[in-house]
């Protein structure tokens, strides 16, 4: 992070998640005497993988299918064609992320400047962009964005487009030091 810091690398957090609709929503208020309903299915509706830096950079990709090693690596890829400068990607230890595919890459994507760094094993609170899920999962999404897949997604799309604009994490610098 004092490379980030100082300008000498860039440092992005990196996890993938899934979204169905069975709303994450931890209370709600109703009027006295009235009971509301939300619709809960179990319906899979996309997985996300995103890359989030502290100074608030957000990259997303989403894809109807299970996040796999080919996936990651498409992702990265992409990644290692826009960087400006040393990229360090911080990865979790799913197996996806460690796997022979994923890591025969390596070289090549240091060879252009990306770098990986796993976590220690069962870490996901040094994972930023952990916080950046918790928050659209259990804040930034409403009730009526699980009405339908469609809906879902539209409102998972506004969110990711408008990260550092009408959405956004602060995280406390004060934490790191």
């Amino acid at each position: 992070m004092k490379l980030e810091d100082i300008g000498v690398i860039d440092l992005l957090f990196s996890d993938e998640t899934g979204f169905n609709l069975t709303p994450s929503i931890p209370y709600g208020w109703q009027p006295i005497g009235e009971q509301l309903t939300i619709r809960s299915a179990k319906d899979h509706v996309c997985n996300w993988y995103g890359l989030l830096s502290r100074k608030g950079s957000l990259l997303t990709w989403s894809t109807p299918q299970n996040i796999n090693s080919d996936f990651i690596i498409e992702c990265l890829d992409e990644l290692v064609a826009q960087i400006q400068r040393p990229t360090v990607v911080v990865l979790d230890n799913a197996p996806w992320h460690i796997s022979k595919k994923v890591r025969s890459k390596e070289k090549k994507w240091n060879e252009n400047d990306l770098y990986l760094f796993f976590l220690p094993v069962y870490s996901p609170n040094l994972n930023l962009i952990e916080m950046l899920w918790r928050k659209i999962k259990y804040e930034w999404l409403k009730a009526d964005d699980y009405l339908s897949a469609k809906t879902l997604k539209k409102a998972l799309h506004r969110i990711v487009t408008q990260y550092d604009e009408e959405f956004s994490v602060n995280f406390s610098m004060s934490f790191f030091a």
